[in-house]
């Protein structure tokens, strides 16, 4: 059986993944603190996978708390190449209806004040890591093909607002955000990212979208926690079937 070479970043909704035979858990202390959790090491559809909740394994860390560096260090030190990404976001154009998957191809950073890089001490040289095309493509297209082959409604393409959170924004960020040419927003996307691609991790993030984001969707009300959930629940199922389907093919 290949060995672990696969990661599976669980967001809202995915803090375990059912079918993952599990065979160890193992601690990881990074030079950037602790990660989220320990990694979970296992088999999915005949795959050795590593899986991380990104929240915590009880979801208690917000997403401005996250520990992206240790996350993405410690995945880089277990031998990991490839990272999927789940994450819960909002839809803003009119494609990225609840409860779609959606595989975004571009992001914009709108977040602050977060470990962003690894390049900033005891450097011999100024790095700096070319992000023209944030997701990478050879995984995203497995992805995309996947979702096709199992009949899933999915979104193939799609710019990810990642803001700072964790409170919701208003109608009038959301509408700056679709001027910028956002399609969907989440609090996960950065620094995520671009530290997977200074890691030379091939990463790519599967987006399920729970809600309409303020101001959208019909009558425009406030958002409904409950409704949140329901279309989590339903899009979650689709990514798990989803990973059984792509992950042997990776």
């Amino acid at each position: 059986m290949t060995e672990s070479t696969i990661a599976i970043i669980g967001g809202t909704g995915l803090t375990s993944l059912n079918g993952l035979e599990i065979t160890r858990r193992e601690v990881m202390h990074t030079p950037y603190g602790e990660p989220s959790g320990p990694l979970t090491h296992g088999v999915l559809a005949g795959r050795r996978v590593v899986f991380l909740a990104r929240h915590g394994y009880g979801h208690t860390i917000p997403p401005h708390r996250i520990n992206y560096r240790a996350n993405i260090w410690a995945l880089k030190n277990a031998g990991i190449h490839r990272v999927v990404a789940v994450a819960a976001v909002g839809g803003i154009t009119r494609e990225m209806h609840p409860p779609r998957l959606v595989f975004p191809d571009q992001i914009i950073d709108y977040t602050w004040s977060r470990g962003h890089t690894f390049f900033e001490e005891d450097l011999s040289h100024v790095t700096h890591v070319d992000f023209t095309h944030p997701y990478d493509e050879g995984l995203r297209q497995a992805l995309i093909q996947g979702a096709r082959g199992i009949g899933i409604d999915a979104v193939e393409r799609g710019t990810y607002a990642a803001t700072q959170g964790p409170r919701l924004e208003t109608g009038a960020e959301i509408d700056r955000l679709e001027r910028d040419g956002c399609d969907l927003v989440g609090m996960t996307g950065m620094p995520e990212a671009a530290l997977a691609r200074e890691l030379d991790l091939a990463y790519a993030t599967c987006a399920v979208v729970a809600n309409w984001a303020a101001g959208r969707g019909e009558g425009a009300g406030e958002i409904s926690m409950e409704e949140v959930n329901r279309n989590v629940s339903q899009g979650m199922d689709n990514v798990r079937r989803l990973l059984e389907t792509v992950i042997p093919t990776l």
